[in-house]
């Protein structure tokens, strides 16, 4: 039996046409009964960039794919026990933990906060991980 499950496996030449990059990658990893989300983005699961210049609407894209994701893992938002959020300006914290906060009330997970110099793609400003569980009680998926 394998130890772990990799969701939505991917090469970044396809997704980062515009960089040299050749790396095997997938957006989450479900291990034993924990789930690794790498980070999001505005961006959708077709490559699409939603909200150019607005961070409220990269992270309600972002979070839409973390809802997503998780339920693929067997799990869902609410048993996110860790954030990592990235912004690349001071003045999106607000924006971003507003919407971020929207998807997350009640869940009480740990969070960190930082701010970058830049992301991955110019045109991103906001990423957001998470670390989230599936109790043993949770429903088999």
């Amino acid at each position: 039996m394998p130890t772990h499950t990799r969701i939505r496996m991917f090469n970044t030449k396809d997704t980062y046409p515009n960089q040299a990059l050749d790396n095997d990658l997938c957006q989450a990893v479900r291990a034993g009964n924990t789930v690794y989300v790498r980070g999001q983005v505005g961006t959708d699961f077709d490559g699409n960039l939603v909200g150019l210049g607005d961070p409220q609407a990269q992270t309600e894209q972002a979070m839409k794919n973390l809802k997503q994701l998780l339920e693929e893992a067997g799990s869902d938002l609410s048993h996110i026990v860790k954030t990592t959020t990235y912004i690349i300006d001071p003045r999106y914290r607000e924006p971003v933990y507003k919407e971020v906060g929207k998807w997350l009330k009640g869940v009480f997970p740990i969070s960190t906060g930082l701010v970058v110099s830049a992301l991955g793609q110019p045109q991103w400003l906001m990423e957001i991980d998470v670390i989230a569980v599936i109790p043993d009680d949770w429903p088999a998926q």
